[in-house]
């Protein structure tokens, strides 16, 4: 509660602080715009704005000739001719904090200032210039007529003006429409192993299903093809096939709205080779989330465990549920008896029997050895016993025993007790994997090693995963070959003679850096993993990764293609060569996180935004190799969040986290522009600032200013497309200067997503999820066509379905 009212009051103290920024901002603009008033009030009143009389009285002097021209006179009061009346303002308010104001009566604004002027000095046209400033100083709004059409924008009651380029008209008359071109998921980099078990497996059609963020991705090994069941609403936690190899049964997390209100978590299962969804069960049953779930071998049970305190088992279209009150790990049927069910979870193993709709349990008990923390994987061997993995690095044989009549008396019944004890690993057995012919493979967690063994449990072979963390789960390809998925959100493919190669890799934090080459099929991503990844978008792989000491926020390459600058989170700012990965510079500005980098378009600045609220400009040379500091832009009141670079790489355009819009004249000596409408019609290298006249309709009904992560600019300048705080990544029509504009929207991501950037050619949108550790990459369609918008979009050998509707 405290540390909520603390949050509270810093954010309004941000916006006093910005507010008060502003205000001093604006008074250094009317004194400068003062003398322009004047000529510009002078000169309408000497071009007859008001009607004149026909001579001024003869008792009235001569005015003396270095005086302002004056205006002549009717002896009574003076008569206004008015001005065409505009419609009235037009507001829209939308609840939340935001809203747009059109300025459409400055011309009324202006008769009734005027008129005032003339009433209080038409009798003695010799007004002096302290008369005249007092007058300009109440009739401030005439800015706008003498600089056009203005939109004003609220974001949490803070006023945004932006500017009506002086192409645009008649604002009122502009259509927004959808964007011809629609995007499609053609890849997905990363998997969810660092927090989830038993989710990869090997389907019938020789694809390895896994999942990351809310997409199922059906990976073909050997064509290196991609199809997606992106039918998930929130994040994937749970995966199991059917025996038949084809069906497939996957549960999600609950998750909220936009709203922050919880949504229900549920599970589908799904027909892998069509992708079309056969049923979806336990809406508005399940907490939290799903945990596990299981197929039966005989007839189609579907066992479910949710995330609830309660951790509910629930057996679908035979039986009601029942509650199991420690954290469970996995579920599983008996391959041989479908109404026998084992779970284990902490300091336990569940033998459960379904029976007339109901189910009862047996604890597992350990009698003289010692109970471990957490049981985390069990498998059934050919025999039929239970073997189990636990955190102190055992496997375990269960076993039937009959009941103990000697110190139970009669009637005892039978117990499900260990038979033996081998010693697997050094640390946690994380998975463990029966292969056909009987033999069992053991994944270790922190040894990080593979085992195989014997059908009576002697060791046969072993391997050791480096750099790709701890074994998560093993799925077999032909009992010689296997795949492996490790914590480190890799997966392995490979033999015990011939090594491991890993075929999927990601991120394992939180990410932020995205940056497309110019030029080639490749970008570049970064985050609090500390790791910088270059991929290729085409052969859909990882290029090369380095690992930094500080993590990695922001990031853009040199338009040379050469080298990309990284911003790391302490104002330590890196190149690195693309080529030999090295660091060929290392600067640091400040000491607070970078958030921004960007080159000018022909290369010779760099513009370093911080969250000191400052710009460091530095000039570029020995093609990105070298670099100098030139100046630095002081202005902003809060910290920098987006910049772009003017066409001519004279000028920038940025935004801070007070919802500021500055310009700044670089060449000039990096000055702050005081008149912001003079920058109305200046054109832009890029366009990812989130605020903006030629994106203003990008923001949403109640947005709060946070709820929109990143936008980019098509190079056509034909598409913007926006990275949202709701998982979601949006198309919009460019520009799209008006409330409400339509979109095409997307699901995907499992988490807010970060940033958002076309390739070099517009073939591809990239989106970046932050905590799901997604990178998603969508092939752009124009008109239902592979067109891209600039019709060259790549072909390339690895393919890529989504789910259709059902």
């Amino acid at each position: 509660m405290m540390e909520g009212r603390l949050q509270l009051q810093e954010n309004e103290i941000t916006l006093l602080k910005s507010s008060l920024a502003d205000a001093l901002r604006r008074l250094r603009l009317h004194d400068q715009l003062i003398p322009l008033l004047k000529q510009q009030l002078i000169a309408g009143l000497e071009q007859g704005i008001f009607c004149r009389g026909a001579h001024p009285p003869h008792h009235h002097q001569e005015p003396p000739e270095r005086g302002p021209p004056g205006p002549q006179w009717l002896h009574g009061e003076p008569e206004f001719r008015p001005v065409p009346q505009p419609p009235e303002r037009t507001s829209l308010h939308y609840p939340g904090g935001q809203a747009f104001e059109r300025e459409t009566n400055i011309h009324m604004k202006l008769r009734i200032g005027l008129r005032k002027f003339i009433l209080n000095h038409g009798r003695n046209w010799r007004c002096t210039n302290e008369s005249m400033v007092q007058s300009c100083h109440t009739l401030f709004l005439i800015c706008h007529w003498l600089t056009g059409q203005s939109i004003k924008m609220f974001i949490r009651g803070r006023p945004i003006t932006m500017y009506v380029p002086s192409n645009i008209q008649n604002y009122d008359d502009l259509r927004m429409e959808p964007p011809v071109e629609k995007l499609e998921l053609d890849w997905v980099y990363g998997y969810r192993g660092r927090d989830c078990r038993a989710n990869l497996y090997l389907l019938a059609s020789g694809e390895a299903v896994y999942f990351i963020a809310c997409v199922v991705v059906l990976y073909h090994i050997n064509n290196r093809t991609q199809r997606h069941y992106s039918k998930h609403t929130d994040c994937v936690r749970c995966l199991t096939i059917h025996p038949d190899k084809v069906r497939v049964a996957s549960g999600q997390t609950a998750g909220v709205d936009k709203d922050g209100k919880p949504l229900q978590p549920y599970v589908h299962i799904w027909d892998s080779s069509t992708l079309i969804t056969l049923q979806q069960i336990g809406l508005g049953t399940f907490e939290r989330g799903v945990g596990s779930v299981a197929f039966s071998f005989a007839v189609t049970f579907l066992c479910v465990i949710d995330d609830s305190n309660e951790h509910m088992l629930s057996v679908w279209d035979c039986a009601k549920g029942t509650n199991t009150n420690e954290a469970v790990f996995t579920v599983e049927f008996n391959p041989n008896d479908s109404t026998n069910i084992i779970t284990c979870g902490k300091s336990h193993v569940y033998f459960w029997t379904l029976s007339a709709g109901s189910l009862t349990k047996k604890q597992g008990i350990f009698g003289k050895y010692k109970k471990p923390k957490f049981i985390q994987c069990f498998v059934f061997s050919l025999t039929g016993d239970v073997l189990t993995g636990d955190s102190e690095g055992n496997i375990l044989t269960w076993g039937k025993s009959p009941g103990d009549v000697k110190t139970l008396g009669k009637g005892a019944k039978e117990t499900f007790q260990i038979m033996r004890q081998t010693r697997a690993h050094d640390g946690s057995v994380f998975t463990l994997c029966m292969l056909q012919g009987g033999a069992l493979l053991s994944g270790g967690g922190k040894d990080r090693k593979i085992i195989r063994w014997s059908a009576d449990l002697a060791p046969e072979r072993e391997c050791e995963v480096k750099d790709f963390g701890a074994v998560r789960c093993i799925a077999d390809v032909d009992g010689e070959e296997v795949l492996v998925g490790t914590t480190r959100n890799a997966i392995l493919r490979g033999t015990f003679s011939d090594g491991f190669v890993a075929i999927v890799q990601g991120h394992v934090d939180e990410m932020w850096g995205l940056a497309t080459h110019p030029s080639q099929d490749v970008f570049l991503t970064c985050g609090h993993d500390r790791q910088v990844c270059v991929w290729n978008t085409e052969e859909h792989k990882l290029d090369w990764c380095t690992t930094l000491e500080e993590y990695g926020l922001c990031a853009d390459f040199c338009p040379n293609g050469a080298v990309v600058s990284v911003g790391l989170s302490t104002g330590r700012w890196l190149v690195l060569d693309l080529q030999t990965k090295d660091v060929v510079s290392d600067y640091t500005d400040g000491n607070e996180q970078l958030s921004v980098m960007r080159y000018s378009p022909d290369g010779s600045f760099l513009a370093v935004g911080s969250h000191d609220n400052f710009i460091y400009i530095y000039n570029v040379t020995e093609s990105g190799r070298r670099y100098s500091r030139y100046g630095k832009c002081n202005g902003h009141s809060s910290f920098i969040t987006h910049l772009d670079w003017s066409k001519d790489g004279k000028y920038i355009m940025s935004n801070s986290g007070d919802y500021e819009i500055l310009y700044w004249d670089i060449a000039g000596g990096c000055k702050l522009l005081r008149n912001r409408y003079e920058s109305k019609d200046r054109e832009w290298a890029s366009y990812t600032c989130v605020l903006g006249f030629h994106v203003m309709g990008v923001w949403l009904e109640g947005s709060d200013g946070t709820d929109i992560n990143a936008l980019c600019r098509s190079h056509n300048e034909r598409m913007v497309a926006v990275a949202d705080d709701f998982c979601k990544v949006h198309l919009f029509q460019y520009p799209c200067p008006k409330p409400k504009a339509p979109n095409h929207s997307y699901e995907g991501h499992g988490s807010h997503v970060t940033n958002v950037r076309f390739t070099h050619c517009d073939s591809h949108v990239l989106s970046m999820g932050g905590k799901d550790t997604c990178i998603l990459q969508w092939r752009v369609k124009r008109g239902g066509t592979g067109d891209s918008g600039r019709d060259r979009l790549h072909s390339s050998s690895s393919t890529s379905t989504s789910s259709p509707e059902p």
